[in-house]
């Protein structure tokens, strides 16, 4: 590993030294164990920790198949699936390796008793397999989380409906959480050059899938002047719908869970933020009871920061908790999208509110290639912005997904992998000098 991260941060490198580099038997790696999946049976979501299912393995370096590619990883990032693996909800990932094991002779290697996890990657291109010709060894790169087959018709429209879709890292095995990951060719992107390889590393999933879900025409189709409602605005998905609104011309109205949270939205230009909890919003009554007064009396507040309008778009994700008063306080032919449930899978809305006003549901999941390439490519131009708030060593990951699991973050947590320290990878300096407050907008919290 040494002479790869010596190639690595040498000046002087070529694509035929990396291609000459002898690739080490094994490299270390966040696993969770198969043997292990029932560890938290009977606990209750919240009471499951991480930092007790997940281990810094040794592991095999995977063999390199047509199409695909081994990266090192300078750093990478926890995201929501990294937790949900961790705590095996909401079933364990090993179902999902056995799934992709039966698919072919190549896929095999995934089913393994252990879980190499991690769905985001910077690092620099070593080995590439037949028939990939748009990246070669040295290069350096990010990585999205879409794996496709794409054997059927159907995902040729729209790469996400492919039957054969998963995300890399989580429902597939060799993930961006270690020193090397094993990645499709069409999963490589463009390392922005002013971010170092944290920073790079950090938007990957939530950008991408906050582009799609907002921006995209697949998605909600955002336009200037759309007022959109952004739960969770200074989160890791958060924070970048946050952004893509601003950027867009939309009027976001950020609802955040403290005094901190609010001031992030409001350094990020946002003007009208709601603290749900200073304002003590309480949606339900009960466990099965909703409370139709409060999404009133949430609309009410809305309204009073967007004119007298209704929303137009709800960015949804919290789910359980907050879907009815999603719903409610769209606007008639509005529309709520969404792309997780982190407070719960079983959502209930009055549909009165849903048919009547013509209103639509639009599920949405991660992004294509050419929505995760656009998304990166606005990175890369510094009109959107990286929301790293801290970064871990590799070795302390599971510190990491529990800070992610308790909501004890704000935006992004990175996690170095090859990288010694933080702070490198930075190509173009010029241009970082002009964003860095924006860079360091999450640091300085």
């Amino acid at each position: 590993m040494k002479e790869i991260l010596d190639a690595i941060q040498s000046q002087d490198s070529t694509a035929a030294d990396f291609a000459a580099l002898s690739l080490p038997e094994s490299y270390r790696a966040i696993t969770v164990h198969k043997d292990e999946a029932e560890m938290f049976d009977g606990l209750e979501s919240r009471d499951k920790d991480p930092r007790k299912s997940l281990h810094l393995d040794e592991v095999p370096v995977p063999e390199l198949g047509p199409g695909e590619a081994l990266v090192a990883v300078m750093a990478s990032s926890v995201n929501y699936n990294s937790v949900w693996t961790s705590i095996f909800e909401p079933v364990s990932t090993f179902s999902f390796l056995e799934r992709y094991g039966r698919l072919s002779e190549l896929t095999k290697r995934h089913d393994l008793p252990y879980h190499v996890i991690g769905s985001d990657l910077a690092g620099v291109v070593l080995r590439t397999g037949p028939g990939v010709n748009a990246w070669n060894p040295g290069d350096e790169v990010v990585a999205h989380c879409l794996s496709v087959e794409l054997e059927s018709s159907d995902g040729h429209n729209d790469t996400m409906l492919d039957p054969e879709q998963r995300i890399w890292g989580f429902e597939t095995n060799f993930g961006g959480l270690a020193e090397i990951a094993l990645v499709k060719s069409n999963q490589l992107m463009p390392k922005p050059q002013h971010l170092s390889w944290e920073e790079a590393a950090s938007p990957g999933l939530v950008n991408s899938t906050a582009y799609r879900q907002l921006v995209s025409r697949n998605g909600a189709g955002m336009k200037q002047g759309d007022n959109v409602l952004i739960w969770g605005a200074s989160g890791g998905l958060g924070s970048y719908a946050t952004q893509f609104a601003l950027a867009g011309g939309a009027n976001p109205i950020c609802v955040v869970s403290s005094p901190e949270k609010a001031d992030i939205c409001r350094k990020m230009g946002a003007e009208a933020v709601i603290d749900r909890n200073a304002e003590g919003y309480k949606f339900w009554k009960d466990e099965r009871t909703q409370d139709p007064k409060e999404w009133k009396r949430f609309g009410k507040r809305i309204r009073e920061y967007t004119g007298g309008e209704d929303i137009d778009i709800v960015f949804e994700h919290p789910g359980r908790e907050t879907f009815g008063a999603s719903v409610y306080v769209t606007r008639k032919g509005g529309t709520i999208t969404t792309c997780a449930s982190t407070s719960g899978y079983m959502h209930e809305y009055d549909n009165r509110y849903l048919w009547m006003s013509l209103k639509r549901i639009i599920g949405s999941h991660f992004a294509n290639y050419r929505e995760a390439w656009e998304a990166n490519r606005l990175i890369a131009k510094g009109k959107i912005h990286p929301t790293l708030s801290k970064v871990y060593s590799l070795q302390d990951t599971g510190q990491a997904a529990h800070d992610v699991h308790r909501n004890a973050h704000q935006g992004k947590v990175g996690v170095l992998a090859l990288a010694p320290r933080e702070g490198l990878g930075v190509r173009n300096q010029e241009m970082r000098e002009q964003h860095i407050d924006a860079i360091n907008r999450f640091r300085n919290v």
